[in-house]
């Protein structure tokens, strides 16, 4: 499928809904491939961050074993890393602190430099500040909430990462929201339109019979019934 034709047809979906498309895809439910841990959200209204990887490492506990002048460079190389050739680009950071994070890399100046180098999103582990400061229409998907940067440097780039239970390879296609992220093997991205129109309709007749004011038991198995004859 053409990247742009996914881009755009995905982007109209919470990231809940991709989780049970990728059910439809598979056959039957599974437990992996998705954030495991409750996450916050820098923006409640903006839409899923969609796109393909762009992987680093982070820490804060501790002071950077490197001198601010090699600390500086990598930071410039990672600058030049997450613009170079990937098509909507996702910063995914793994802070390796975790679940004793301290040090927030995301803040308002981090959003403004993303925004503004088009990034469309990012996803991590680690902290967030800085609220009701960042740029509008940036989205960080984060797992939790800090005062402070401590320490925090990055360590490693381009390279498999685990944000709350979900290993994330750079490329990945990934999809995030305030719900949390997940991903989607590049073997299923072709399946994806078709199994996503096949959640909707099949959720459509019980959501339209339990709006009712007349709803009962009786109608809610009828609902059930045509959900499951749709395929």
């Amino acid at each position: 499928m053409e990247i742009d034709k996914l881009l755009k047809i995905t982007s109209k979906y919470d990231t809940p809904t991709m989780c049970n498309a990728m059910d439809v895809i598979l056959g039957t439910r599974t437990a992996t491939g998705f954030t495991r841990n409750s996450v916050v959200a820098a923006q409640t209204s903006t839409k899923p961050i969609v796109g393909f990887a762009k992987t680093a490492k982070i820490r804060a506990l501790s002071p950077p074993l490197k001198s601010q002048k090699e600390i500086n460079d990598i930071r410039m190389q990672y600058y030049e890393y997450i613009v170079k050739d990937e098509k909507n680009p996702v910063v995914v950071i793994e802070d390796t602190d975790y679940p004793n994070c301290i040090g927030a890399f995301w803040g308002e100046l981090n959003v403004a430099v993303h925004k503004g180098l088009k990034i469309k999103g990012t996803v991590t582990n680690g902290l967030l500040r800085d609220l009701g400061m960042l740029d509008t229409g940036y989205q960080v998907v984060a797992g939790g909430v800090g005062p402070s940067h401590a320490y925090v440097h990055l360590t490693e780039l381009d390279t498999p990462v685990n944000i709350l239970g979900l290993e994330i390879k750079p490329g990945d296609f990934i999809h995030a929201d305030q719900h949390g992220a997940m991903t989607v093997p590049s073997k299923y991205l072709d399946a994806l339109p078709h199994a996503l129109d096949l959640v909707i309709r099949r959720e459509a007749p019980i959501l339209k019979a339990a709006r009712k004011k007349d709803f009962n038991i009786e109608k809610l198995k009828k609902a059930f019934k045509a959900s499951w004859d749709i395929n």
